[in-house]
């Protein structure tokens, strides 16, 4: 999903026309998720660029341009002025978390900086940035009509969830874990000071994991949950994947189509969303969770912060050692598992920000030492606590070879 948003962003910072590719005639996740009309497809494109000569008439050949953001001796995030490229078509490619995107914030070109910020704001201020990709994913997708008609089925058609929790456990039954979240989720329903019985939906990839929150939440909130086995199958093409065993131990023994209705189902949430694991806080999927549940809920023309708060549910054994074990690239709390994490706290309910920070500005942030290393790779060398030299980053800038990739389509 990261693939595409940033692709938006980038369409947004440059001005230009958003196209999403497809496989064989079908939109990325086509079976679960419905696109809005305000993107172009590939073969779109190429059927305009033809029928308005553009070759013929004007000898303008489509162009690709490719920028791979995983090489970094070959990625021009950092060194080059994008709105500058001529080519017709850029490809950012391998861009799977909030980070790439915002990459363009430290580029060396004041324009490439300026649109970047306009964007996603001041890194430091992690509290006051904008729900970005929040936003893209409220104009550009939604549930496919099956993915819908279970979600609806998971709600009983009723109203929507006050709170959803969302627990990332790889198959592990962690006590701490649960019992993090569980005082996460209390101390989200007294800060609503709801009059009724709160609703919490519950999204795993254990199952064992939401059978424990759900016998223990049932004391003081109404408990939801996609039951993908009684709910039965969403169509015969979904039907197909009920027994594949790809990847268990990271997506859990439900069909991948469950983790879609499961996503849509929890964005629902109208109050909190809270991220709960066993070791890995705040990932990718909890995050877009999050987001888009926050773009649902604020209101068109507001110029409120939305309405939807965000919380990290942390056990105390992941807290040993600081944030140390928050290694995941993309995952929200890897900016702040350097150095400057504090050691041996309790269970801890954090506030998180809907814009996952990509650099080390903010108080408190400091980076491990692989990302240290990742970053030289990059021309940036990061001091222990998350700065870096402006100067050398013009001068490897000025001493690498500038990488052209391109592909003819017309």
């Amino acid at each position: 999903m990261y693939k595409m948003l940033t692709a938006a962003a980038l369409s947004v910072m440059l001005n230009r026309s958003l196209i999403i590719g497809q496989t064989r005639g079908k939109y990325p996740f086509g079976d679960y998720v419905s696109y809005s009309n305000l993107s172009f497809t590939l073969k779109e494109v190429k059927h305009l660029w033809r029928q308005h000569g553009c070759l013929t008439k004007y000898g303008r050949h489509l162009v690709m341009r490719i920028d791979d953001f995983q090489k970094p001796a070959r990625t021009n995030v950092l060194c080059s002025n994008w709105r500058e490229w001529d080519q017709p078509i850029i490809w950012f490619q391998n861009t799977t978390d909030a980070v790439a995107a915002q990459f363009f914030l430290k580029n060396i070109h004041s324009e490439m900086r300026k649109t970047a910020s306009n964007l996603f704001g001041v890194p430091e201020n992690l509290e006051l940035r904008p729900n970005v990709f929040g936003e893209l994913m409220r104009v550009l997708i939604s549930p496919s009509e099956n993915v819908e008609r279970a979600v609806n089925w998971a709600l009983n058609d009723g109203a929507d969830p006050d709170i959803a929790l969302h627990m990332r456990m790889l198959m592990n039954g962690s006590v701490r874990a649960v019992q993090a979240a569980l005082g996460c989720i209390r101390r989200a329903v007294k800060n609503l000071q709801l009059i009724s019985k709160p609703k919490v939906v519950l999204v795993s990839d254990t199952p064992s994991t939401v059978k424990d929150i759900a016998r223990n939440l049932a004391e003081f909130a109404e408990v939801l949950r996609f039951d993908y086995e009684r709910y039965g199958n969403i169509s015969g093409e979904m039907y197909k994947l009920n027994n594949v065993n790809f990847r268990v131990k990271d997506w859990g023994p439900a069909p991948r189509w469950v983790a879609f209705v499961d996503f849509f189902l929890a964005s629902r949430a109208k109050h909190a969303v809270i991220s709960g694991a066993n070791r890995r806080v705040g990932t990718t999927y909890a995050q877009l969770i999050a987001a888009l549940a926050a773009a649902n809920r604020l209101e068109e023309n507001s110029s409120t912060l939305p309405s939807i708060t965000f919380l990290s549910s942390f056990h105390s054994n992941l807290l040993s050692d600081g944030l140390r074990f928050q290694v995941g690239w993309g995952h929200i709390w890897n900016r702040f598992a350097g150095q400057l994490s504090c050691h041996n706290q309790r269970n801890q309910c954090a506030f998180t920000p809907l814009l996952p920070p990509a650099w080390w500005d903010g108080l408190w942030q400091s980076p491990l030492p692989r990302d240290i290393r990742r970053m030289e790779a990059y021309g940036i060398r990061l001091s222990g606590f998350g700065t870096f030299n402006d100067d050398r980053l013009n001068s490897f800038c000025r001493s690498r070879k500038n990488v052209v990739v391109t592909v003819p389509l017309i």
